[in-house]
């Protein structure tokens, strides 16, 4: 017997060969204005049970030399923090090469765990999670219905590094429209800053025709910025970070790629982009097209 998914299972890029268990379906917050995922279901938490099965499954299916897990769906941090504990002891069980294991939490669902059981889940193996700042600029943050601040991430990325897992946040260039692009990058900076994560993730915003926003972006009531102008708004993220992260652009959407460790390669960063400048805006139109 092979494992079980429902619906359409989200995972981010850096988990391309990771072993994929459903422990929740759906999203518990599923308001925010920019996204269309998990519009198929109603979110619920899944039976241990059911969880647990699957991994055996992943066991007998795959053997046990599994390094990395993730654990769909949207914010599954928000499970019982027992439970959650009862699938890594099961994970690390069926997969004794067991290197990572990661899911998806949201400030506005950080906040309801205590320092002390995030630090329980990290003894237990959970070791890193995926957090969406989206944007550290709260008129972005409130305009797009996320359902935390920009404070509130801050303090949930802090928790999340000090109880020893890691934390990899993601940026929306783009999610605060043309005109609040700059206020967008600026708030963005400082917010990331002060959490200090292990890695930062770029996400260039394209809209999904089942997001709410889409319906403002075709009646022009928000307007993206062109391929230029995101650019631009990613050196002014860049040049006002100040962490020690792994800046990374490992996704389709993002125009060009930036990757590095932060603040050592700044400087090649800023170049690249001043280079991606150099191009015109066609070509990102072609690529565009392309995608």
């Amino acid at each position: 017997m092979t494992v079980r998914y429902q619906g359409t299972v989200y995972r981010p890029p850096s988990e391309a060969g990771s072993l994929l268990i459903q422990a929740t379906l759906g999203c518990p917050h599923n308001k925010c204005r920019f996204c269309g995922m998990y519009k198929d279901r109603r979110f619920k938490i899944r039976p241990l049970r059911e969880t647990l099965e699957d991994l055996d499954r992943a066991r007998d299916y795959y053997g046990p030399h599994v390094r990395t897990l993730f654990l769909p769906d949207g914010n599954t941090i928000i499970m019982k923090t027992s439970s959650l504990i009862k699938i890594l002891e099961r994970a690390y069980g069926n997969f004794p090469d067991l290197e990572r294991v990661t899911l998806y939490g949201s400030a506005r669902f950080l906040s309801l765990k205590g320092l002390e059981e995030l630090e329980a889940l990290n003894r237990a193996g959970l070791t890193r999670m995926h957090m969406g700042l989206e944007s550290g600029d709260d008129e972005t943050l409130l305009a797009m219905n996320k359902g935390a601040t920009a404070a509130e991430s801050v303090a949930a990325g802090r928790k999340v590094r000090q109880a020893g897992i890691e934390l990899s946040v993601y940026y929306l260039v783009g999610l605060g429209g043309q005109r609040r692009s700059v206020e967008h990058a600026l708030a963005s900076a400082q917010a990331i800053s002060a959490m200090s994560p292990e890695f930062i993730r770029l996400r260039t915003y394209f809209p999904d025709r089942a997001a709410p926003l889409y319906e403002d972006i075709q009646a022009g009531r928000f307007e993206l910025p062109t391929a230029h102008e995101a650019i631009r708004e990613l050196e002014v993220l860049i040049t006002h970070l100040e962490t020690e992260s792994m800046l990374l652009s490992d996704h389709i959407s993002n125009w060009m790629n930036l990757s590095g460790r932060l603040p050592d390669d700044r400087p090649e960063l800023l170049a690249g982009i001043q280079d991606a400048l150099g191009f015109e805006e066609s070509r990102f139109a072609r690529r565009l097209a392309n995608l």
